[in-house]
């Protein structure tokens, strides 16, 4: 059974950070692709952040700079650290693990920047 437990979701004011993280259990971690996508209400949902199981990464040209997506196949688990965070950050996060046809989605965390 594949399980993707997502935290790290809060309230911060703008110019904070945050550490999201994704726990992935069931499936063979290092083969897989990660994700990070977010969705604001009424809006499409948009890819932030990837990472290859070779840990190559690519970034929305909306975050570069600001936020880093890393994974550690050891304990099973991807981060999105987000500095610099502005209003418009303000969305639902998911963490997304990817290989050949194969999809799978995490809960969604929220993630609210405002003063």
């Amino acid at each position: 059974q594949v399980q993707l437990v997502e935290s790290g979701g809060d309230l911060v004011q703008p110019g904070g950070s945050l550490r999201l993280s994704c726990a992935f259990s069931g499936i063979i971690f290092g083969r897989y692709s990660m994700g990070w996508y977010r969705q604001a209400p009424g809006k499409q949902r948009d890819l932030v952040a990837t990472i290859s199981s070779g840990g190559d990464t690519k970034y929305a040209d909306f975050v570069k700079g600001r936020f880093t997506i890393s994974r550690d196949n050891v304990k099973n688990t991807v981060y999105l650290q987000m500095n610099s965070l502005k209003s418009e950050d303000t969305a639902v996060y998911y963490c997304n693990a990817a290989w050949r046809s194969t999809a799978y989605w995490g809960q969604g965390t929220q993630v609210t920047v405002s003063s």
